[in-house]
């Protein structure tokens, strides 16, 4: 089997067949998304729906050829089947490594409208991945510091911006908004630096998906809570190819969003911000306590 070979060239046909896969499912991809151009609705709905066809048709392909390749056994646990094909939800997940959007791909390929991931606006220049991402309708944000924005005040809310009008685009067909509230993977250094008070996890920043919520308040009543952690270690990309993951525990939680929650003023109303904040920093303390489970129990 695949499997018993060495890691090294277990990495290697892996990245060898996600490049493969990744071009040959881009040349539709990239047809499609030309249309998509057109401004006729009915060929524009057609169009994005035949991309995410292809789409889920790439990561098929790649948990596939992972699944030759690897031993890896994902433990999921808890509410992965109340999730339903043809819903509308909002998924959030605790952020460690590359290794996280596969195991998120995976998991939820079929099980879950697509998943569309908030992206750190550099990464539309990755070549190939990067045109994907745009043709799928990934919202790109642009971050700013406060200080960059109090020299370029013209510049305040324009990360914002990009949310509405990416999320105007999935009030149409259904669709999971992926969201890593931590903003960035999770490292011992960031944690330190950013003085978390969670043992595992880095501060959550909810700006974004709270202006996603008040876009898409008709549409989702749920949010997916997905903890995901890895016994052997956080992988890098290179060592999650290689197969060095024998055990990845994934819990998966569906809660209700409350009412009051989708449809505030989150950027000038001080007190439904703090009510946001303080529902976000409640999931995130229970989320730092499973992991410390998790961990705990693979002690």
């Amino acid at each position: 089997m695949l499997s018993n070979l060495p890691a090294p060239m277990v990495g290697a046909i892996n990245c060898v067949a996600l490049v493969s896969n990744t071009i040959i499912s881009c040349t539709p991809l990239f047809g499609f998304a030309l249309l998509k151009l057109a401004p006729i609705k009915p060929l524009q709905k057609v169009c994005t729906l035949s991309c995410i066809k292809i789409a889920e048709a790439w990561i098929a392909i790649n948990s596939a050829v992972l699944g030759s390749t690897q031993k890896t056994q994902y433990n999921i646990t808890g509410d992965l089947n109340d999730v339903k094909y043809d819903g509308w939800y909002m998924v959030i997940a605790n952020h460690q490594s590359w290794a996280d959007i596969f195991i998120l791909q995976k998991i939820f390929n079929k099980q879950a409208p697509f998943l569309k991931f908030f992206l750190k606006g550099e990464l539309i220049y990755v070549p190939v991945i990067g045109l994907a991402w745009w043709a799928l309708d990934f919202p790109f944000m642009k971050r700013y510091g406060k200080e960059f924005l109090a020299k370029h005040p013209e510049l305040k809310g324009k990360d914002l911006e990009t949310t509405r009008k990416a999320c105007e685009k999935f009030k149409y067909t259904p669709v999971s908004i992926m969201n890593f509230l931590e903003g960035t993977r999770f490292t011992p250094h960031k944690h330190k630096q950013r003085e978390s008070p969670y043992k595992h996890l880095l501060k959550p920043k909810s700006a974004g998906m709270a202006y996603a919520l008040n876009i898409m308040n008709e549409r989702i009543d749920t949010l997916v809570d997905v903890t995901i952690y890895y016994p052997d270690g956080r992988p890098n990309f290179w060592e999650f190819m290689c197969g060095k993951n024998k055990t990845v525990d994934i819990h998966v939680q569906t809660r209700q969003i409350p009412t009051q929650l989708k449809t505030g003023d989150y950027e000038n109303d001080r007190s439904f911000r703090v009510d946001f904040q303080h529902w976000i920093n409640q999931i995130w303390q229970e989320k730092d306590a499973r992991l410390e489970g998790m961990s705990q129990k693979h002690r």
